[in-house]
């Protein structure tokens, strides 16, 4: 296990190295409740075209309070565009009634109530979170950290929820919200799912799937 952590540390060193010491979240916000939405409508979605739904979408509404007055088909025009769009919007609107009826509009800070909210699991309250309040209960796990985490030999498994628990015993918590936006950029850059870049890559010599070493 110390091997790994080691292995894992260099890894997280040379990705900060790569992009950035402190990586934040891709998706466009202003405020806890507008990265919540965000982070909800990216399911199945690429947070470039949620960037471009939610530019609309928080001109015309930006709190829970104002969510809470709408009927879910008030949102379709704003985020039809967008994979799974009804039930997103049921589950935006029921998320911001909850919100406002328990948690006085507030966005609650801990993983136990946040996944009581309707259509946020795990990964959703992680990103919130970490990104939005710099709490790190857990590491956010998308598809992209599972093609890293599985190429760098972390895990053998596409279970986010085995991946989390991997990485947490792995990496330090100050850097869980940092792994998961590091190995999401690599994913993206690099590594991604269709293919591998390895000579452009900074893990190119440490990589066990490498195609470069």
């Amino acid at each position: 296990m110390e091997e790994k952590r080691v292995f894992v540390d260099v890894v997280i060193k040379r990705l900060k190295a790569r992009y950035r010491r402190e990586m934040k979240t891709s998706l466009e916000h202003t405020s806890s409740w507008e990265l919540l939405v965000a982070t909800m409508l990216s399911a199945q979605s690429q947070d470039a075209q949620v960037n471009k739904v939610t530019k609309l979408l928080f001109k015309a509404y930006r709190t829970p309070r104002e969510f809470v007055k709408l009927r879910p088909s008030q949102l379709y025009r704003y985020i039809g565009r967008l994979g799974l769009y009804k039930r997103k919007a049921k589950n935006i609107v029921a998320t911001a009634r909850l919100i406002s009826r328990e948690h006085g509009g507030r966005i609650p800070t801990t993983i136990e109530e946040m996944v009581k909210l309707p259509g946020v699991g795990r990964k959703t309250a992680n990103v919130v979170l970490g990104n939005a309040f710099r709490i790190h209960e857990g590491i956010a796990i998308d598809t992209h950290c599972i093609t890293v985490a599985n190429r760098l030999g972390i895990a053998n498994t596409n279970d986010p929820k085995f991946i989390e628990q991997r990485l947490m015993q792995l990496v330090d918590r100050k850097d869980y919200a940092n792994v998961s936006n590091l190995f999401i950029a690599l994913g993206r850059d690099i590594c991604t799912a269709r293919r591998k870049y390895c000579l452009e890559c900074v893990l190119k010599d440490i990589c066990p799937s490498s195609d470069a070493r």
